[in-house]
């Protein structure tokens, strides 16, 4: 039965590859599951609609960010931001990418708004980097590090999702763990993503770079519009603060993110008019993750009632024993190649938890040690994976004017100065957690 888990796993990322939606991929790879392991099409498709409801708060909450980030982008205040930044910051490159790194963090915990805020703030930038002959791929390791580092380390906003999701995952599957546990498991392979970053910046891209020819550069007229920090500002920021301030003391991302889309409206930020298309843009965001949230955790239930994974933890342990490096080196290169294909870390935590909690309780790893083993692996391939946000956004804002490439000016360079520190820490993690 242990050849379920690995053949499912391969069509998945198999049809992941292929450019097949993701949704349709992880539907196939767990109706094949449950067909391989005997059961009809019917009691497979069962299984898979029983294990969904693991993830429902975690669907609802990205689509309530979806919409609070669309009403935020909606008041302008990013135009705001942009222009401070032109003021401030032309000339000196190494602290722009730094503040644009600053501002990406931002979007996971303090404002909520995910890879909304990119459309709207770097395509303005982009004349300016040119000027100042600043490397693209510098920019994108920055935006990709605010989109993956604050949720892996800060349990607020994205994070508490990400640190809830392996805590339930792990619950769902045998192994008991508190959400602080949780965060203090994943400093370890969150350094390692500083230290990439820092390596991005002062080493590899520091030397200035000729701007790439082809068509012109945008030049947004942020620079002579005449927008001033108005009352819809102080308001849109008495909302976010209301809306991270309620997500602390209810310790529910879902009541928060609905704290601060009520007062957009309440405090006519946004006009009650615009709210059916706020919504509608925000899960046209948000939706295809928080869909994929769902079906995640069905495969992965698949998998546990079919017995397959008890069947892997079983001969995996006869394989591997005891050496728990190397246990771990293995388990992290799964997680990668998973992550890899599905494009998503929050996506993969409730699979990768399935196949890794069982084998850990047998091999005798701590559980903040199998934390981190879940965690590292759930957020390797998310930089380098070309269907993930944290490369699609950075893509979509930077090649707005036709010069810059999602593979080689994206993906490539997040995965060589994210994965590999993050793979190294996390590894470091599983040994001495």
């Amino acid at each position: 039965m242990a050849w379920i888990v690995v053949l499912s796993v391969l069509i998945m990322i198999g049809l992941s590859l292929a450019r097949v939606p993701v949704i349709i991929a992880i539907l196939a790879a767990g109706l094949s599951a449950g067909l391989m392991a005997g059961l009809s099409l019917s009691e497979a498709l069962q299984l898979l609609v029983e294990g969904m409801d693991q993830q429902l708060a975690t669907s609802l909450s990205y689509i309530l960010l979806g919409a609070f980030a669309v009403a935020i982008s909606y008041t302008g205040i990013t135009t705001v931001l942009v222009r401070s930044l032109i003021r401030v910051l032309t000339g000196k490159r190494t602290m722009l990418v730094l503040v644009i790194a600053g501002i990406a963090s931002l979007s996971q915990n303090v404002v909520p708004v995910h890879i909304a805020f990119i459309p709207i703030l770097i395509p303005p930038l982009l004349k300016l980097f040119d000027q100042m002959k600043l490397d693209r791929r510098a920019v994108a390791t920055a935006l990709t590090f605010g989109l993956k580092a604050p949720y892996i380390m800060i349990p607020v906003g994205y994070g508490f999702i990400f640190h809830e999701t392996i805590a339930k995952s792990m619950e769902n599957n045998g192994a008991s763990i508190t959400m602080d546990q949780v965060t203090l498991s994943l400093l370890i392979p969150g350094t390692g993503m500083i230290i990439g970053l820092l390596i991005a910046i002062f080493i590899t891209y520091r030397k200035p770079k000729q701007p790439i020819q082809g068509s012109e550069p945008i030049s947004a007229n942020i620079e002579k519009e005449t927008i001033v920090f108005n009352r819809k500002h102080w308001f849109t920021l008495i909302a976010i603060i209301a809306a991270l301030v309620v997500q602390i003391i209810t310790d529910s991302l879902i009541i928060g993110a609905l704290t601060g889309l009520v007062l957009m409206f309440a405090l006519s930020v946004v006009p009650f008019k615009q709210g059916e298309r706020v919504v509608t843009d925000g899960i046209s965001m948000m939706g295809t993750i928080a869909f994929v949230m769902l079906i995640a955790p069905g495969f992965g239930h698949v998998l546990e009632e079919t017995g397959s994974v008890s069947a892997l933890v079983e001969s995996s342990s006869a394989i591997l024993g005891n050496n728990k490096p190397f246990i771990a080196l293995v388990l992290l290169v799964v997680g990668l190649l998973i992550t890899m294909g599905i494009g998503s870390s929050f996506a993969t935590i409730p699979i990768i938890a399935a196949l890794y909690v069982p084998i850990c309780i047998a091999t005798g790893f701590s559980p903040l040690a199998t934390a981190a083993l879940i965690g590292t692996a759930g957020a390797l391939g998310d930089a380098g994976s070309p269907a993930s946000d944290s490369t699609l956004g950075p893509t979509s804002g930077l090649n707005a004017d036709g010069r810059h490439h999602h593979i080689w000016d994206t993906c490539v360079p997040t995965f060589i100065h994210f994965n590999i520190p993050l793979f190294i820490c996390g590894w470091i993690a599983a040994l001495v957690l």
